[in-house]
C-alpha cells in the first residue's frame, strides 16, 4: 500500500529527529563533547539532509506549481509528468483534466470567434455591436467601407465615431429595454447614403437571467444601403408623375378639340385644323407608347439581339437617310469624319440603326438652324468601336448631364414639348448600348453644343 503525502512527511520528520538524537547522544556519550556543542553539530549534519529530503518531497508540488502558473498565463499546452497515488498525484490529475476542459473550451471559442468574423466578413450589411455601457465591441469590414470608419474604434461610443443622436438614442433605448427598433438615417459622413438600421438587443446570460435591474449585454445594429432603393423609387414617381403629364397633355387637348367639333364646329371653316390638331397629338400619343412598349421590351428577360457583323459607315448611313427630311428642313449640314468604310461592329442592325437615329434626331432636334452635325468613329483598342455624334446647339448644363438619360427627363421642358419629343429617346439608347455589352455618355457645354459618344463590341461575345 503506498503511503499519503501525509504520511511521508511524517515518516521524513521521525527520520531526521531519530538522526539528530542519534548524532546528539554519539557524540556526548561516546566522544565526550558538551551538549551544546553535540546539538551544534547535529544540526549542522541533519540540516543538508532536511534539505534534500524536503525537495524530494516538495518537487511535485512545484510541478504542480508550474502548471498552474501556465494555465493561468494561457500557455497551458504540456501536461504534467507525475505519475503519483497520493493526494498530490490526485491533485495532478485534476489540474491536467482542468487544463485539458478548459483547452476544449478555448478551441471551441477560438472556432466559433473565427466562423463568426467570417460569417460577418461575408455580410454585404454592415454590422456594429456594443455592449451593456454602450461601447463598440465590433464592426465588420463591410461598416468600415460604408462608413469610412478609421481603424481602432472599439471601445468608443457610436456617437463619437458616426455622430448621430438618433441613432445613439436607439442604441441606449433597446439596451435598456430588449425591444428591437428600426430607424431610417442619412449619414452626411458617408456620401449622403441612406440606411435602414434594424437594432436589436443582445440577450443575457443564462447566470444572469433573474437578476434584479437586469438589462441586455448589448446591442447589434444592422445597417442596409438603401441609398439605391431611394434613387429607384424617386426615378419611379418621377416616372409615373412625368408619363402621366406626357399623356396628359395631348389627350386634354383631343378631348378638347374633339368636344368642341361635337358642339357644332363640325361645318365650320376652322373644323379641318382642329382634326388636324387632334392627329398631331394622336400621333404622339401613338410615338409615347411604342417607346415605351420598346423599353419594356428591351428590359424583358425574353429580349434577344440577332448578333450579326455591321458596317459603321452604313449604319450611319442609314440613320441619315431615314432623318434627311428633317436635317434639310433646318437647313444643316452633316460631317461624316474619319469612319473608315471596312469598321466594323457585331450587333443587332435594326436596334443600332434605332441608337443612331435618336442620336442623331437630337442632335438636329435641338442644334441651331444652319448649324452642322459632326459623326464620327473610330477603333478603341482590340474590344470596341466608340461612336461619337456632335451638335453646336443649345448644349446642357453640368448638373443635367447625369440625368439626360433617365425616362422622360428633360433639360428644358418647354422646348422639348414644342419640339414634339417624347423624352424617352436617350433612355432606349441607353438600354440598347447596354444590352450590347457597351457604354453611352455625354459631354457638352452650354451654348457650344453636345457630344454623344457611344462604345460598341468589335467581336461576338464570347
Amino acid at each position: 500500500m503506498r503511503l499519503r503525502f501525509g504520511g511521508r512527511l511524517a515518516i521524513s520528520f521521525l527520520f531526521l529527529l531519530a538522526l539528530f538524537l542519534l548524532i546528539q547522544s554519539y557524540l556526548i556519550h561516546s566522544l565526550k563533547k558538551p551538549f551544546l556543542l553535540s546539538s551544534f553539530v547535529g544540526v549542522l549534519i541533519v540540516l543538508p539532509v532536511a534539505y534534500l529530503i524536503f525537495r524530494f518531497m516538495t518537487q511535485p508540488i512545484r510541478v504542480i506549481t508550474e502548471l498552474a502558473n501556465r494555465i493561468a498565463s494561457g500557455n497551458g499546452t504540456k501536461g504534467l509528468p507525475l505519475h503519483r497515488e497520493d493526494e498530490l498525484g490526485r491533485l495532478a490529475k485534476a489540474i491536467d483534466e482542468m487544463r485539458l476542459q478548459l483547452q476544449r473550451k478555448i478551441e471551441e471559442i477560438s472556432e466559433e470567434k473565427d466562423y463568426l468574423q467570417a460569417l460577418l466578413g461575408g455580410i454585404m450589411e454592415g454590422v456594429l455591436v456594443i455592449d451593456a455601457k454602450g461601447r463598440i465591441v465590433m464592426v465588420n469590414q463591410a461598416l468600415r467601407q460604408l462608413l469610412s470608419l478609421p481603424p481602432g474604434i472599439e471601445m468608443r461610443t457610436p456617437i463619437e465615431v458616426i455622430r448621430n443622436a438618433e441613432l445613439e438614442e436607439t442604441l441606449q433605448r433597446v439596451v435598456q429595454s430588449g425591444k428591437g427598433a428600426t430607424l431610417e438615417l442619412v449619414l452626411p459622413s458617408a456620401q449622403e447614403k441612406t440606411f435602414e438600421v434594424n437594432v436589436v438587443g443582445i440577450p443575457s446570460s443564462p447566470a444572469e437571467t433573474g437578476k434584479e435591474d437586469e438589462t441586455r449585454r448589448g446591442a447589434i445594429a444592422l445597417f442596409h444601403d438603401i441609398t439605391r432603393l431611394k434613387e429607384l423609387e424617386k426615378i419611379r414617381q418621377d416616372f409615373v408623375a412625368n408619363v402621366s403629364h406626357e399623356l396628359r397633355t395631348p389627350l386634354t387637348t383631343i378631348k378638347g378639340y374633339a368636344e368642341t367639333l361635337l358642339e357644332g364646329a363640325l361645318k365650320e371653316e376652322v373644323a379641318y385644323q382642329f382634326v388636324q390638331v387632334i392627329k398631331k397629338h394622336s400621333d404622339r400619343l401613338e410615338k409615347i407608347v411604342q417607346d415605351l412598349l420598346m423599353l419594356s421590351k428591351i428590359e424583358s428577360r425574353q429580349f434577344r439581339l440577332q448578333m450579326e457583323p455591321l458596317s459603321v459607315l452604313d449604319l450611319v448611313n442609314s440613320a441619315l437617310s431615314f432623318l434627311r427630311e428633317a436635317i434639310d428642313k433646318k437647313m444643316m449640314t452633316v460631317s461624316v469624319e474619319h469612319i473608315p468604310p471596312a469598321l466594323q461592329v457585331c450587333g443587332d442592325q435594326k436596334y443600332l440603326e434605332q441608337v443612331l437615329i435618336n442620336l442623331l434626331d437630337n442632335a438636329v432636334k435641338y442644334g441651331r438652324d444652319g448649324g452642322k452635325i459632326f459623326v464620327s468613329a473610330n477603333q478603341k483598342g482590340q474590344e470596341e468601336v466608340e461612336i461619337s455624334v456632335k451638335d453646336d446647339g443649345i448644349g446642357i448644363p453640368k448638373e443635367d448631364l447625369s440625368r439626360i438619360f433617365e425616362r422622360f427627363y428633360r433639360v428644358d421642358k418647354g422646348r422639348s414639348n414644342e419640339l414634339g419629343g417624347t423624352g424617352l429617346g436617350l433612355s432606349i439608347v441607353k438600354h440598347i448600348v447596354q444590352a450590347h455589352g457597351g457604354r453611352v455618355w455625354a459631354e457638352s457645354q452650354p451654348g457650344q453644343g453636345s457630344t454623344f459618344y457611344v462604345t460598341l463590341p468589335l467581336h461576338f461575345p464570347s
